[in-house]
């Protein structure tokens, strides 16, 4: 119901009664009053008058019923240690495909490497439940899928040009946009779940306290609806893979690649690979051509260039 009567104030703009919002919705004035006095204490800026209700504003909110066909999947929370740590739980009781958990901050966001994400408000923290029927070998597929989305999202909703450095960072020239962070369990061949955190820097200022780090909001010069970006990412990224298959998402990534036809420095845990990244293979791996041409691919690691 609060979804119904936002989009109602939304497409009025100007004052609409209670009376009006009663005979259209179906429900009575007394109800009607209680979801606006509700709404007003979580910060929508809803104006009360003699005369009925108004919109003062847009609010920048992430809550379930803001994505009305998905409200039953959001899981929203004003603070967590982790959206990860929220969905692995979920994940483990049985939750539906597509679930989503969402933070308004986060007191323990962590990346790839048990880094630490500064999770300040106004960025877009969240993790996806996923229950893809692949092999756990393919799963590399779902991250690059994901940072795809990301990039195309961003040229499309803002005209910002990113790209992807391997395996999963999302950068703006040379600062980082958007981070990822995968986990699954499986059995087997069978994967149970995949969930993928991803950190996106909207409208916060990451170059505070990471200069390597920016934000639509620093690109822009203006605050933009995260739950337009949310909205646009979902739907975009559950076409996409129903869309796409490993051979394509390969060339799209590729063609989105910053790293590619670079020198790069990959540490491992066992070691540091140097030389100029030429491709990535079928598994997701980056093959790197050495300084004495032999050519070496590794799976996993922080890359550098």
């Amino acid at each position: 119901m609060k979804s119904r009567i936002l989009a109602l104030l939304r497409e009025k703009g100007a004052v609409i009664s209670g009376e009006c919002i009663s005979d259209v919705l179906g429900i009575s004035r007394v109800s009607v009053w209680k979801h606006i006095r509700k709404l007003q204490e979580l910060g929508y800026p809803i104006r009360s008058s003699a005369k009925g209700y108004q919109m003062d504003g847009d609010f920048d909110a992430l809550y379930p019923w803001e994505f009305s066909h998905q409200a039953y999947k959001i899981y929203f929370h004003q603070q967590l240690p982790s959206t990860m740590d929220a969905a692995l739980e979920l994940a483990r009781n049985g939750c539906d495909a597509f679930t989503v958990v969402i933070a308004e901050q986060q007191a323990k966001g962590r990346g790839r490497l048990n880094r630490v994400w500064h999770s300040t408000k106004g960025g877009l923290y969240f993790t996806l439940v996923l229950r893809p029927e692949i092999s756990p070998v393919f799963l590399f597929q779902i991250n690059f899928a994901v940072a795809l989305c990301i990039v195309q999202m961003l040229n499309e909703l803002f005209g910002i040009e990113a790209g992807i450095k391997w395996p999963n960072d999302i950068l703006v020239g040379k600062k980082k946009i958007c981070g990822m962070l995968s986990q699954m369990e499986a059995e087997a061949e069978h994967v149970s779940f995949l969930n993928v955190g991803i950190g996106l820097n909207v409208n916060n200022l990451p170059s505070a306290v990471e200069p390597g780090a920016i934000s639509i909001f620093e690109i822009l010069g203006t605050k933009v609806a995260r739950r337009k970006i949310l909205s646009d990412f979902l739907a975009r990224f559950e076409a996409f893979l129903n869309q796409n298959d490993i051979g394509n998402i390969l060339v799209q990534w590729r063609q989105c690649s910053l790293t590619l036809g670079r020198t790069v420095r990959v540490v491992t845990t066992n070691n540091v690979v140097e030389g100029r990244a030429i491709d990535i293979d079928e598994n997701g791996g980056l093959t790197i051509r050495l300084a004495d041409g032999t050519e070496k691919t590794v799976v996993y690691g922080d890359c550098f260039h």
